[in-house]
């Protein structure tokens, strides 16, 4: 059984597991690290044996999900921590006195081809077909939420990451 399936047969266990498929690192990385915590949480050699150990015993099944979300939250702390490096980059950069060129033409493209997919949604929504219209919006979509990173990234982050970041604070320092 390669990896990926045995991943996703072990995300019925720990269904947060799904969200790193196709983001972030390779799935195939995450998936070889899922199956790692599986099998030393099962104590079983292989994959597809961790798999059926969890299946027949219920408490191996919520350590298993606890030690993915244990997991899980070193990964978020590490991308948070990644931002931030980020954000201190930048503040160095500008009080050293250089511009972030680099990141006000991303910032620029991203609205220029917003527009450009919303002007022709708008205009010639009726001569296209209708794939091609779900394929800009699609588009339109992506440059939106690179706009919503880019304001993300410099103005902050919201309440809500900001409670997430004081839960993982809390989770963390019960270690």
């Amino acid at each position: 059984m390669e990896p990926l399936s045995i991943a996703l047969a072990l995300a019925q266990f720990a269904p947060s597991l799904l969200r790193y498929f196709g983001v972030g690192e390779k799935p195939v990385a995450v998936a070889e690290k899922v199956i790692d915590i599986a099998k030393t949480i099962t104590g079983t050699p292989t994959g597809p044996e961790a798999v059926e150990a969890l299946r027949h015993n219920a408490q191996l099944a919520h350590e298993f999900n606890m030690a993915v979300l244990k997991a899980d939250t070193d990964l978020e702390q590490a991308y948070l921590a990644d931002r931030r490096d980020a954000r201190a980059r930048d503040v160095a950069l500008h009080q050293a006195g250089y511009h972030n060129t680099r990141a006000d033409l991303m910032v620029l493209f991203d609205v220029a081809g917003l527009i450009a997919c919303l002007v022709v949604l708008a205009f010639f929504r009726k001569d296209i077909p209708p794939e091609v219209v779900t394929l800009l919006s699609t588009i339109a979509g992506i440059f939106g939420i690179c706009l919503r990173d880019a304001h993300q990234f410099e103005f902050g982050s919201s309440r809500g990451s900001r409670e997430k970041d004081g839960l993982l604070s809390n989770f963390g320092g019960g270690k």
